[in-house]
């Protein structure tokens, strides 16, 4: 018998399924993994009916139907002033980390460098190394969770192809400002690299001058994959239907891999959500007052509480900081806080190649309602200084 070698050696299970099962197990307040525990609008669980009783159950075409296609492409050159082909730059798929895995390996091949900047989503890096290619780790600056272009230049090597960014960024809530496309973009002019930028949380923005999508620049839309998410815009993380928009060279080899990877995604959410972004644009178009109003909510009720509170201008996660209430690091902590206090956050660890040394953060998701935020509110100001 073949001995079983891990092509994945240091993958477990990810945090997100162990915070929650320790939730679960604990009867804690869950506001570690990133998903709403409110409603989906009614009148896309209404279209969604209608899908399906229309006959919509069969398989999709690879690509997406057309309909999406152009509500994506319409949407975002409104928002963004980017004109996008719907029928050449615009590919459906099985949520975002299908799309990252797909673009990883339709452009990496083996022996190649991707630079990915620290903290960043755990999927990033699997991806990476299955295509036989290695990432290689960036620090953002801190605090602020800000890149720092210089250094990341200094990363740069003969190897490298790619560079991930993500913005709005999870699991840190920093945002790009206008300037980083530009230095994002000269960067990857003078060295020849692709781009994927990760915006799942692009209706998630809340800065002066909005999401900052890398499809705002000609040069850098040129040379880029941008993924979003629906699971994010319309608070049904569970449908798992994301998109890819890309220039039509990149987006033929995107759907080399993708048509072999799930072929196609579920045919009446597309219909469903083909008529939401037609119909009803109001939806993602309040959606970055909807979340500042949450993340204001919950930031005024934790002002008492002994946990330090850094800026969100992005997504719906909150950075606390714990260090006047314990030296434990954080994933000791978030085991104290669900198991003694009944409320599940992530840690800030798994996010990186090399964890700062002392660092004490954790991660909290307000996209929930009023109520549970009032109440996880009321249990984390209960913690006193020094008690953890």
């Amino acid at each position: 018998m073949n001995r079983l070698t891990s092509k994945l050696p240091k993958v477990g299970t990810t945090i997100f399924t162990v915070m929650s099962q320790l939730a679960m197990k604990h009867g804690a307040m869950n506001l570690g993994q990133g998903f709403p525990d409110f409603a989906v609008p009614p009148e896309l669980v209404d279209a969604l009916e209608r899908a399906m009783r229309a006959g919509h159950n069969q398989y999709a075409p690879m690509t997406g139907i057309p309909a999406l296609r152009q509500a994506i492409a319409a949407k975002t050159e409104a928002l963004y002033g980017h004109p996008v082909d719907a029928d050449t730059e615009v590919t459906v798929t099985s949520g975002a980390t299908e799309a990252i895995f797909a673009t990883v390996h339709a452009l990496i091949r083996a022996g190649d460098e991707v630079i990915v900047l620290d903290p960043c989503y755990d999927c990033y890096e699997p991806a990476i190394e299955l295509a036989g290619a290695t990432a290689v780790h960036v620090p953002l600056t801190d605090p602020g969770f800000r890149p720092d272009w210089e250094r990341i230049e200094a990363a740069v090597s003969p190897r490298t192809r790619m560079i991930i960014v993500n913005t709005p960024h999870n699991p840190c809530g920093s945002a790009f400002e206008p300037g980083d496309l530009d230095a994002l973009a000269a960067l990857a002019e003078r060295h020849g690299l692709w781009v994927i930028s990760d915006e799942v949380y692009e209706h998630i923005a809340f800065g002066e001058h909005g999401h900052q999508s890398v499809l705002r620049h000609p040069g850098l839309a040129a040379r880029s994959l941008v993924v979003s998410s629906f699971g994010k815009t319309f608070h049904c993380t569970g449908w798992k239907v994301g998109y890819c928009i890309a220039p039509a060279d990149l987006s033929a080899e995107f759907r080399k891999v993708h048509q072999y990877l799930t072929f196609c995604t579920f045919n009446p959410a597309q219909h469903a959500l083909a008529e939401m972004l037609d119909q009803h644009p109001e939806h993602y178009r309040s959606l970055p007052d909807f979340y500042r109003d949450k993340r204001d909510r919950f930031r005024d009720a934790l002002a008492a509480s002994a946990f330090g509170l850094p800026s969100v201008d992005g997504s719906y996660f909150q950075l606390v900081d714990y260090s006047a209430i314990s030296d434990r690091d954080d994933m000791a902590f978030c085991r104290w806080l669900v198991e003694e206090q009944g409320v599940a956050a992530i840690p800030l660890s798994p996010f990186y190649a090399e964890p700062p040394a002392g660092q004490r953060l954790i991660r909290l998701c307000f996209a929930k309602d009023d109520a549970t935020l009032d109440a996880a509110a009321a249990k984390l100001c209960a913690i006193a200084p020094g008690s953890g």
